[in-house]
C-alpha cells in the first residue's frame, strides 16, 4: 500500500507549487499546445526590467517531445509579456542545426541566450562566440558542459526527480516491511543529456540498499547507467530494449513488479512493449514530465506516476533572471556547489519537482490550468 505520509507530503508540495507557479527553494509529439496563463513572475519582471529593445534568443532541442514545445511556448509568452523581442528556435534534435541557430542568434543581436542543449558538450564554438560578444548565457534545464561561457543554470532539482521516483517505488512496495523479493528493471535517459545521470542516480540511490539485500532483483542484470541509457530519450529505442528484456527474462511467466523509467517518452516505450509482449501482473511504472499520453495512461492504470516539472514555473524564473542580468542586478540562485560542467561550477537556480498520479492529477494538472479535462480524455 502506498504510504500516506509520502502522499500527503508530495501532494501538499504539489498543490502549493501548482497554485503559486513559483520555484521551490531549490516520445510523444503534440500539436495540441497547452494554453498557459502568464505567471506572476512575468509581471514582476516586466515591472522591474528595463526591457526596452532587448532581444532574447531561446534555443530548444526539438519539437518531437511535448515538453519542449511547452517550454518554448511558455518562455516566448513570458518574455514578450515582459517587453522583450524573442528569437525562438527548435533544432530538430540535430546538433549542427542547433549550433548554427545559436550562432545566428548571436550575430542577430540577441542580448541574452537561453539554451536547452541537445548535447551538453556540443556548443563550444557558439559559446566561445557568445563570450567574445559579452552575451550572457543561461543553460536551460540541461547543463552546458566544458565551457566557461555559461553564466547561469536554471533547472529543476534533477537528483530530486530521481529520489521522488525511487521513493515512490519504495513506499508503494513497502520495501521496509514487505517480504519480497520483487523484480525490477530500469530505463534511463540520453547519455548526452547531463540531467539523465542525476535522474538515474537519484532513483538508484534510494533503491540500492534493497537491491544489495536481494529484496529487489534486477532480473536482466542491467543496473548501470550505461546499460540502461536511452539515446535521445527515444520511445522507439526504449520499446525495443524493453521487448528484448521481456523476451529474454520474462517469457517463462516471471512477473515484473517495477519498471523504473526516467521520463515519459521512455515510459511510453516500455508500456508499448508490455502491451505486446507481457501477460503477467502489471508493474509499477514511473515517468517524468506528465505528457498528455502518459497522463492518460496514468488514468487508465498503465503508468503509476510521473514527476511533474511545471514548465510555467521554470519559464517564469528564467524571465526573472534575464531581467536581473540586463539590469545589472544580483541574479537569483540557490545552488552554487552542485553543477560543475568540467570547467566551472555554474551558479544555478533549482526548482522543486512534485509527482502526479491517478489520485492527484486533477489537482496538480487540471485545477492548476496546465491541462483541460478535454485534453486528457
Amino acid at each position: 500500500m502506498f504510504k500516506r505520509k509520502l502522499v500527503a507530503l508530495m501532494l501538499g508540495t504539489a498543490l502549493a507549487a501548482s497554485m503559486l507557479t513559483g520555484c521551490g527553494s531549490g516520445s510523444t509529439s503534440s500539436s495540441d499546445q497547452t494554453e498557459t496563463t502568464e505567471a506572476a513572475a512575468s509581471s514582476d519582471s516586466a515591472d522591474t526590467a528595463d526591457s526596452g529593445d532587448k532581444k532574447v534568443g531561446v534555443s530548444m532541442p526539438t519539437k518531437d517531445l511535448q515538453r519542449w514545445n511547452q517550454d518554448g511556448d511558455n518562455m516566448k509568452k513570458e518574455f514578450e509579456a515582459a517587453g522583450y523581442e524573442v528569437d525562438l528556435q527548435y533544432a530538430s534534435n540535430d546538433v549542427q542545426t542547433q549550433l548554427s541557430q545559436v550562432e545566428n542568434m548571436i550575430s542577430g543581436g540577441c542580448d541574452v541566450l537561453v539554451i536547452a542543449a541537445i548535447e551538453g558538450s556540443s556548443l563550444g564554438e557558439a559559446l566561445d562566440m557568445a563570450k567574445e560578444s559579452n552575451i550572457p548565457v543561461i543553460a536551460y534545464d540541461r547543463l552546458l558542459m566544458d565551457s566557461d561561457a555559461v553564466s547561469y543554470y536554471a533547472t529543476f532539482d534533477n537528483y530530486m526527480v530521481g529520489t521522488v521516483q525511487g521513493t515512490y517505488v519504495k513506499d508503494t512496495l513497502d520495501l521496509d516491511n514487505a517480504e519480497g523479493p520483487f523484480n525490477i528493471e530500469f530505463t534511463a535517459g540520453d547519455p548526452g543529456d547531463n540531467n539523465a545521470g542525476f535522474f538515474f542516480n537519484g532513483a538508484y540511490d534510494v533503491l540500492k540498499p534493497y537491491i544489495e539485500s536481494g529484496k529487489l532483483n534486477v532480473v536482466s542484470g542491467q543496473k548501470t547507467f550505461d546499460e540502461v541509457a536511452t539515446p535521445a530519450w527515444a520511445t522507439e529505442t526504449a520499446q525495443s530494449r524493453a521487448e528484448n528484456i521481456l523476451s529474454s527474462n520474462y517469457a517463462d511467466g516471471t512477473n515484473i513488479d517495477v519498471w523504473l523509467c526516467s521520463n515519459d517518452s521512455t515510459a511510453l516505450g516500455v508500456e508499448n512493449a508490455l502491451a505486446a509482449n507481457y501477460n503477467g501482473n502489471y508493474p509499477i511504472i514511473t515517468g517524468q514530465d506528465c505528457d498528455i499520453e502518459n497522463t492518460k495512461n496514468m488514468i487508465a492504470g498503465k503508468q503509476s506516476m510521473s514527476v511533474f516539472k511545471d514548465t510555467r514555473t521554470l519559464a517564469s524564473q528564467v524571465v526573472k533572471m534575464v531581467g536581473q542580468i540586463l539590469n545589472g542586478e544580483t541574479v537569483d540562485v540557490n545552488d552554487t556547489d552542485t553543477y560543475n560542467n568540467n570547467v566551472i561550477t555554474v551558479p544555478s537556480y533549482l526548482c522543486e519537482p512534485v509527482f502526479a498520479d491517478a489520485n492527484n492529477y486533477k489537482e496538480i494538472l487540471i485545477d492548476s490550468g496546465y491541462y483541460t479535462e478535454d485534453q486528457l480524455k
